[in-house]
């Protein structure tokens, strides 16, 4: 039996005041596979934990199967929990932490039968006998993931358990998972910091950021079509280009957008997306560029629908069956501030009785997507300190093919794919390709 759980405006928050899960609503279809994507610290491991029954819940609903679940124990969920650390008991056996849940759910059956069929699912009959303290760390892993299985549970929930594994390890280990769910046909939440897992694994993915529920839908829609800035620069690999751009759409001439010394054109006619761009005039915008939307060409070679661009090769990144270009086109980037760690979002210590003070009320009202400011576009007073940038090589990263042969220093034309051009407002919200509707977090 899979299990439904749905998560209705479910907040956390700790003493101190410190609201680490803030309105959260999410539901999970009986047997999907989703994934709780996010950077360290910004609250996926905290819902996975009050979803387990491992934390209580400050504020919102907990339903399992439709049933009304905040007050249930962990033992009355029915759901089995992986962790990174693998938690497994160093003075039993393989066999014995397998079968240990399953002792202290029924004393009186023995649970051998349950424990060899687990085994020869995963694969290590021949590791029942050895304690954890014998085995490698993919091993550990794979003893928790049996001691899971065993229990047959309505939900898995895993909380990053492949953290800790080397690269090679990991990858094994995540197709061996996606297996072993999809046959098990068991309602998932995984929660990882790595996109490659959650794009490859899940059915959804479900992008947090402070505490706050940006984006959820498959891994096809959110790299595709990231609701803002945060979600576009979190999920690809390379990050996708984030420059600083200014809108300039005169009535007598073509749109096109400042990038500082050189400008996109946007082709004409201009499209519905490209025209709603014009209320932006004159205003500073983030313009996202994915690595595939360039490409290495003469000018003369310019397709329809694109913009020319030309970059100084500052490095060669050769990976084998690809290379990565970086480019400085003379543009300012655009920096997302919390990508790897979110900064806390401070709380008012005036509340009402019912538990609520007036920036909650109000915030919740907005229905704001921001944890804080996404994107750092203002420029400090005049006089004063700028902050400190990471000098990175170039502005504009382009993946190619290995046969390309690029030098430092090389002047190189290139061409921009304007259909595959994000337009992000100052705020970070995507402005262009326009929302299809108003903001809806289950598209």
């Amino acid at each position: 039996m899979t299990r439904a759980i749905s998560l209705h405006d479910v907040s956390k928050t700790y003493d101190r005041g410190a609201r680490v899960v803030d309105r959260l609503s999410l539901d999970i279809a009986p047997g999907e596979f989703l994934v709780l994507l996010g950077p360290s610290g910004c609250g996926k491991s905290t819902v996975l934990r009050m979803i387990a029954g491992l934390e209580e819940i400050t504020e919102g609903r907990l339903l399992l199967d439709g049933v009304h679940a905040n007050h249930l124990i962990p033992a009355e969920r029915d759901v089995a929990m992986v962790f990174q650390n693998f938690a497994l008991y160093p003075n039993m056996t393989s066999r014995g932490n397998i079968g240990f849940p399953l002792r202290v759910e029924n004393p009186g059956q023995d649970p051998s039968p349950r424990v060899d069929a687990t085994a020869r699912m995963l694969g290590i009959e021949d590791l029942l006998d050895r304690f954890p303290g014998q085995l490698s760390g993919g091993e550990r892993q794979r003893v928790a993931m049996g001691r899971a299985i065993a229990r047959h549970p309505s939900a898995f929930l895993m909380d990053e358990p492949l953290s800790n594994l080397d690269a090679k390890l990991r990858n094994r280990l995540r197709a061996e998972i996606a297996r072993l769910t999809r046959e098990l046909g068991v309602t998932t939440v995984y929660v990882t910091h790595d996109q490659a897992e959650a794009m490859s694994l899940g059915d959804r993915v479900a992008v947090l950021r402070g505490g706050v529920l940006q984006q959820v839908g498959t891994p096809r829609s959110v790299y595709a079509l990231p609701r803002n800035v945060f979600v576009a620069a979190f999920i690809g690999t390379p990050r996708i280009n984030l420059l600083r751009g200014l809108v300039r759409a005169p009535l007598d001439g073509a749109m096109t957008i400042s990038l500082g010394k050189q400008f996109l054109r946007l082709p004409e006619p201009l499209s519905l997306d490209h025209q709603l761009l014009r209320v932006q005039q004159g205003r500073e915008v983030i313009v996202g560029l994915r690595s595939e939307a360039i490409r290495i060409a003469g000018r003369a070679d310019a397709r329809p629908g694109e913009a020319v661009l030309t970059g100084l090769v500052e490095h060669v990144e050769f990976q084998g069956h690809e290379v990565l270009v970086h480019f400085d086109t003379g543009s300012r980037s655009a920096v997302v501030p919390d990508l790897e760690a979110p900064r806390p979002t401070a709380r008012p210590s005036r509340r009402r009785r019912d538990g609520t003070g007036v920036l909650d009320r109000l915030r919740g009202r907005a229905g704001s997507l921001r944890a804080g400011p996404v994107v750092a576009l203002d420029e400090p007073p005049e006089g004063a300190p700028r902050p400190a940038e990471p000098r990175l090589p170039g502005d504009l990263v382009v993946r190619t093919t290995p046969d390309i042969d690029l030098r430092h220093g090389m002047q190189v034309p290139l061409l921009v794919d304007i259909a595959h051009l994000f337009v992000f407002d100052q705020h970070g919200e995507r402005i262009s390709p326009a929302p299809a509707r108003l903001p809806d977090l289950d598209e």
